[in-house]
């Protein structure tokens, strides 16, 4: 049984962590920006389920082995690297269809925004590093199985985020309507966006592996 100031904690944690703006708040926002509500509670699917994939990892001891073997870890971040750079530069380049975009867009399909989603989620090293780096100091073995401690946390650090990001998800499609009829902060909104996602781009390339 996990000890109740330490659940607390770590709900307080995961809180601060969904807030925190990344890779994967940032694809949310701009596919419930440019298709709706519906369509960012789709991509968020995708992105919790590579939250669950972590855990796993995480649980299993998986992860550990991963940033033990230095191929693995870079290969994996300057991957992510290079996607959100593409995600960039497809918001700002002349004539694109940026997912950033709020004019009207050629809408991608269910399984297409369950997978973006998840590939952007699964992209992200900083996640694994989460789980593995932070999952232990809540987890004690004298109070059980270690396994299912961090199994428990790490679905409560889902749901937490889960619960945040759909709020969040209803509330980018009133941006969208703002955006829409103002052009002016509609390219400003792009710039920005993609300004953001160049910077984790070259932050998580540039990253020394821990």
């Amino acid at each position: 049984m996990i000890d109740t100031s330490n659940l607390i904690a770590f709900i307080l944690l995961a809180f601060g962590m969904v807030l925190t703006p990344g890779p994967n708040m940032i694809y949310l926002i701009s596919r419930s920006i440019a298709q709706g509500p519906a369509s960012g509670l789709i991509s968020l699917g995708g992105i919790a389920l590579g939250f669950v994939f972590y855990v796993f990892c995480a649980a299993f001891g998986i992860t550990a082995l991963l940033f033990a073997v230095p191929f693995a870890y870079d290969a994996l971040r300057l991957a992510g690297a290079a996607y959100l750079l593409w995600l960039a530069w497809q918001a700002v380049r002349p004539g694109g269809s940026s997912p950033f975009h709020v004019r009207e867009l050629k809408h991608d399909g269910p399984r297409k925004l369950f997978m973006m989603g998840f590939l952007t989620s699964l992209l992200n090293p900083k996640i694994a590093m989460f789980y593995l780096a932070l999952l232990p100091q809540f987890i004690d073995p004298a109070a059980g199985s270690v396994l299912t401690q961090s199994i428990v946390l790490g679905f409560i650090q889902i749901t937490v985020s889960v619960s945040v990001n759909t709020l969040i998800t209803f509330a980018a499609g009133g941006i969208a309507i703002f955006l829409r009829t103002r052009p002016f902060w509609a390219l400003v909104q792009r710039w920005v966006m993609a300004t953001m996602l160049a910077g984790f781009a070259v932050r998580m390339a540039a990253e020394a592996r821990r």
